[in-house]
Parts: C-alpha cells; sequence; structure tokens
C-alpha cells in the first residue's frame, strides 16, 4: 500500500487531498506516524520504503517477485464518487518499485480504480513502462483477464492470474467489459466459479508452469476463514493444478494450508501500509508483517519449502522484528496454521518454516 502517506514522504509526491470523513489531508497520516514513532526525514529515497527487506530479498534471491499492489498510481483527480478511501502514489514515485526489482503487480483489488478510470490507464502505462508486468485490471475485460507470465531463464515459466471479489470491497461496478476498462472480477466461489478459472487458466497453460492465483477476498480484520474459501481453495487447486492461491485483503497474516501439494495463504496481511499511529486494533498487531518465499519442486510443482521472514512497519519503513515481536507472530500464526493441519517451526536466523503432513522436511 504505497498511496497516501507513504506516498507523501517519498521524492514526488501526490497532492495530497483525501476525501475521507475525518482525514483531508495525506499528510496527516504521516504526522499520525511521526507521533507514534519519531521523526521521518522527508523526502526519503525510493529504497527506504523497503528498510530490511531488501538484503533479505538478496539473501534469498527469488526467481520471482509478486506483490499485490493496492493504489493507484496516477495524478488523475478523477475520485470515484461515494468511495470515502482513496489511495495514489505519484507516478514519479514507481522507482520505489523498480528498487526492490518487483515483477509482478497484482491490481484486482479495491483501490485500484480509486482515481477513475483515467488512473486506472495511468496505472497501467506507468508499471508497464517500468518493466513491471501486471494482471487483474485492464483496459477491457479480456486484458483484465490475461495473466502475467513471467519467464525464468532455465527454468520455465511462472503464470500469475488476478482476481477482486465483493467480500473485499471491489464493487462489481468496477467489472471489465467489452468496451469498458475495469477489474478481472471473480463474481462468486461457486462451482461454475471454480469451472471458468480452471478454463482460463487452461487456455495459457504449458507443461511444467508454475500457475499462481492471486485473489482479493474476505474482510480486513480477523483470522476466520470460512468453508465456503476453503473449499473454493480446494476445487479449484483439484481441477487447475494450480501451485498457489495468493489470497490478500486482511491487514494482518491469516492462516496458511497446504492441500494436494499446493500452497494455500489465505490472507497474507499487508507487507506495507501507512497505518502508523492509528489506533482500533492493535491487538491484531498490524504492524508484523511477513515476506512468504514459496520454493516448488521442479518437475512436479508441488510446494517444497515455504519460509516466513517476519518484519515491523516502523517510520513507514520495513526492519527486521524485534525477538518479542517474533514470538508473537509466530505464536499467533503457528495457532491459525494447526487449525489447517501444519506448524510453524522457527528457525536460527529467526525465520518460520511451514510444516504440513507429508510436507518436506529440508
Amino acid at each position: 500500500m504505497t498511496g497516501r502517506g507513504i506516498d507523501q514522504i517519498l521524492p514526488s509526491p501526490s497532492d495530497p487531498h483525501l476525501f475521507e470523513p475525518y482525514v483531508k489531508s495525506a499528510q496527516e497520516y504521516v504526522e499520525l506516524a511521526r507521533r507514534a514513532s519519531g521523526p521521518i526525514a522527508e523526502p526519503v529515497d525510493p529504497a527506504y520504503i523497503w528498510g530490511d527487506a531488501l538484503a533479505e530479498l538478496d539473501r534469498a534471491r527469488p526467481d520471482v517477485r509478486i506483490i499485490n499492489l493496492e493504489t493507484a498510481v496516477t495524478t488523475a483527480e478523477d475520485a470515484w464518487p461515494g468511495k470515502e478511501i482513496h489511495y495514489r502514489m505519484h507516478p514519479a514515485n514507481v522507482a520505489c518499485l523498480s528498487r526492490a526489482r518487483i515483477d509482478c503487480c497484482v491490481l484486482a483489488n479495491n483501490h485500484v480504480l480509486d482515481w477513475g478510470y483515467r488512473g486506472l490507464m495511468e496505472t497501467l502505462s506507468t508499471l508497464h513502462a517500468a518493466n513491471i508486468a501486471t494482471t487483474g485490471a485492464g483496459r477491457d475485460a479480456t486484458e483484465a483477464a490475461l495473466p502475467a507470465i513471467i519467464e525464468i531463464p532455465g527454468k520455465g515459466r511462472v503464470l500469475v492470474f488476478s482476481f477482486g471479489m465483493d467480500s473485499a470491497g471491489v464493487p462489481m461496478e468496477w467489472a471489465a467489459r467489452e468496451r469498458r476498462a475495469g477489474v478481472n472480477v471473480l463474481p462468486d466461489l461457486s462451482a461454475g466459479a471454480v469451472e471458468a478459472v480452471a478454463l482460463q487458466i487452461e487456455r495459457y497453460r504449458r507443461a511444467h508452469d508454475i500457475v499462481i492465483v492471486s485473489i482479493h477476498w474476505g474482510s480486513n480484520w480477523g483470522y476466520y476463514i470460512g468453508r465456503t474459501e476453503r473449499g473454493f481453495a480446494h476445487r479449484l487447486i483439484e481441477a487447475a493444478h494450480i501451485n498457489l492461491v495468493h489470497g490478500h485483503s486482511s491487514h494482518h497474516p491469516k492462516g496458511i494450508e497446504v492441500y494436494r501439494g499446493a500452497a494455500i495463504l489465505y490472507g497474507c496481511g499487508d507487507f506495507l501500509n501507512d497505518y502508523e499511529g492509528i489506533s482500533g486494533y492493535e491487538w491484531f498487531r498490524p504492524e508484523l508483517v511477513l515476506m512468504y518465499l514459496a520454493t516448488f519442486a521442479s518437475g512436479t510443482g508441488q510446494l517444497a519449502r515455504l519460509s516466513l521472514v517476519p518484519m515491523r512497519i516502523r517510520h513507514f519503513s520495513l526492519g527486521r522484528a524485534r525477538p518479542e515481536d517474533t514470538r508473537w507472530i509466530g505464536a499467533t500464526l503457528d495457532r491459525e496454521v494447526g487449525k489447517l493441519g501444519g506448524r510453524l517451526t522457527r528457525q536460527p536466523d529467526h525465520t518460520f518454516l511451514l510444516r504440513w503432513n507429508g510436507g518436506s522436511e529440508t
């Protein structure tokens, strides 16, 4: 969530005006963070927001880096009417994504159209000009449904499909049409939806592709995972043989499951946001976040390893989690993972490794 307050501390901030009931300037979010944690020197270098996460990425050297980008990237002033929360990042600040070497932004979420259709068009053109692939939104329904296809030299391809849902605040009004831009909206989690997604995947899949389905679904707060969500994920893995479900919308990490060798991240939580200093949901510890590093077996595509790196947002930047924070998020997530048949083990480097029945112990 690199818009709003975070955008304000970057080198080229957007006009800060907002239309929220109680906050009228994005600078107020910067001030809240300052009161909570101390000074933030503006402007910051584009790499600043990633903090210690960059070193972790250099250490892990992932083949592909995928994020849910929950903001428009635009200077457009077409604030969506009737919507209270509007996120945007100035296009000149796209360097913050390039500095983290992001390969793909999934865009089927409830903020990509915050600044209207012009805002969406500028978001797409800005990301593409920065050589960042997108999926989940487009100039029409065909483009919005296209996967991001990422070639990994010597290894194969990763296909990323992106869907947004009303349960996460993506209105059907935003759905892309034959002659209208918008979001790739998933209308429900029925058997028919499973079949439609599976057919879409089969149009593009080749042997040995790794297929990721990224879904913006569910509420912002709470650990509960409904039978409908879980059943949909299971049926999709059975029908489409996907390798990972990348779920998001929750502002904190939720449970993780491994089903038939595929990983299901029901809610990844925010990796970065401007909530520092905002009260109301402190018991969920939204400042404690996770980096998800998934490894898939060559040939079978089954999940071989899932490592979780705990981090902490402070001063609008990611730092390594403190020991007490690592213990808290480890215990909390282990509780939720346990409900789904797995467990977390803490490693000597203070990361966590997911264990599951029949899974890798390496």
